[in-house]
């Protein structure tokens, strides 16, 4: 195992969860790349496989069988290694940088909220307050500040 920056050391209930996962899609798609993450993972320590794993759980994340499989707690687990991944890392970074954007807003009058659905999984919230009116992008992604205006 080589050992870089970026390397993700799984434990209890979060290795288990990754495992299970991972070996059933290797079950379900046999391939070498797959094959290798499980390795990594039974080893204790995911060191070149962090974009599959974050595949895999968000796979099953997003279908609901990590929460029917393993209860709640497995569902804490997937997400806790998520934010630990780089797109999981990204989503929190970009989450915080809105909220410290939107502290603008802070102490202001409300005016009026709107949400829009602008593609599938993707939405636009935009916040009215005291002549403020600043947009934010929700997706997969993440959350982006789209605009903010006067």
């Amino acid at each position: 195992m080589r050992c870089s920056e970026t390397m993700i050391e799984l434990k209890n209930d979060a290795r288990e969860v990754a495992l299970a996962e991972t070996q059933a899609v290797l079950a379900h798609a046999p391939r070498a790349d797959v094959e290798h993450l499980v390795d990594e993972i039974e080893a204790g320590a995911v060191d070149g496989g962090e974009e599959l794993l974050e595949s895999v759980l968000e796979l099953g994340l997003h279908t609901g069988r990590i929460r029917a499989r393993y209860g709640p707690g497995g569902e804490q687990a997937a997400l806790a290694t998520l934010r630990k991944l780089p797109r999981g890392r990204a989503r929190t970074e970009s989450a915080q940088s809105v909220s410290r954007a939107l502290g603008a807003l802070a102490g202001k009058h409300l005016n009026g909220v709107r949400i829009a659905a602008v593609a599938p999984g993707a939405f636009t919230v935009s916040i009215e307050a005291d002549g403020l009116e600043a947009s934010v992008r929700l997706d997969a992604n993440g959350a982006r500040l789209v605009s903010v205006a006067t």
